[in-house]
């Protein structure tokens, strides 16, 4: 959602099939990653916790990046001393910290709002960036975040008319996620330019499944590792599907389409999670709901509309 602009999507091949073919990837990235919600909900069925689940999802995902790290430290000249230390701090709050918070939210909240809350992570960076980089925040920019966050306050308070004290903690927690993952698009903008995206983000993503994994040994015993066959299958699907494809069709569809237009697809994932949530978790789908998404997804679209004219 970071680097929003609207400058023309690349014509690369040239083609207006071409440029739908890429967008049909950015939307197909960004259901699959809206997706890891659903299979959280459904793995906390067999009993288990936030740190028992996403140490699973590290684990299926691990080989695959940990592949492309290999590659990456074979074709490309050795990392600096300080360029692999802001590597580990990334790696640590980006997809780490950022992911365990998602996770322990979602034990106590839907599916629907845990999205909607994740999907407020750029106006987090813009705000970010007005209080520390000082950059100025217009009026029309103002309207677009008091329309999101109005959005979020709508759902909230419907969904607390239910879940109580619950929803005020995990609504929490994934707030805190957003937040972190907000400190992690600040951080890396400098260091994706010089290293790339690619493998910037698979270092940092072996990082963070050596601190989850770690974690869990940590925590829990060994024994944990034995689960009922489903547990490993929906377990599979979270890392590859919904961690390992997301990433790599994100940026494909970014080379093809240009992260402005693979941006505003990307706001499909709080729509095709609500009704995911209704259709494998029976959770409802009311009218207050659909009214929070709408204010989001308006916020949201009018942010990334506007940001490319912040001078």
């Amino acid at each position: 959602m970071a680097g929003m602009t609207n400058a023309t999507p690349p014509a690369l091949p040239g083609t207006r099939a071409a440029y739908l073919g890429g967008l049909a990837i950015a939307i197909g990235g960004a259901v699959l990653f809206s997706t890891k919600a659903i299979v959280a909900k459904l793995l906390y069925r067999y009993q288990l916790d936030a740190v028992t689940v996403i140490a699973f999802r590290m684990l299926f995902s691990l080989p695959v990046f940990a592949a492309i790290a290999l590659w990456k430290m074979r074709s490309e000249p050795p990392l600096a001393r300080a360029d692999a230390w802001r590597l580990l701090g990334l790696g640590l709050v980006g997809y780490y910290l950022s992911s365990f918070l998602d996770f322990l939210g979602l034990q106590f909240i839907t599916v629907g709002l845990e999205r909607l809350i994740l999907f407020l992570t750029p106006t987090f960076v813009l705000l970010a960036s007005a209080l520390w980089l000082k950059q100025h925040i217009g009026r029309r920019q103002w309207l677009a975040l008091l329309t999101a966050y109005g959005g979020i306050v709508l759902v909230f308070f419907h969904d607390l008319q239910g879940g109580g004290s619950n929803v005020v903690l995990g609504s929490l927690l994934v707030l805190g996620s957003a937040l972190a993952y907000a400190v992690y698009l600040l951080a890396s903008g400098e260091m994706v330019k010089r290293l790339g995206a690619l493998r910037l983000v698979s270092y940092a993503m072996c990082v963070s499944s050596a601190a989850c994994i770690g974690q869990f040994f940590l925590l829990r015993p060994a024994s944990m590792l034995v689960q009922p066959l489903e547990v490993y299958g929906l377990s599979l699907v979270n890392g590859i599907l919904c961690t390992v494809m997301p990433v790599f069709m994100t940026m494909v569809a970014v080379q093809r389409i240009g992260a402005g237009a693979a941006s505003q697809a990307g706001m499909i994932g709080p729509v095709s999670t609500l009704f995911l949530g209704a259709a494998v978790l029976s959770e409802p789908i009311t009218s207050w709901q659909l009214a929070g998404t709408a204010l989001v997804l308006a916020g949201i679209y009018l942010l990334s509309n506007l940001k490319g004219q912040v001078k």
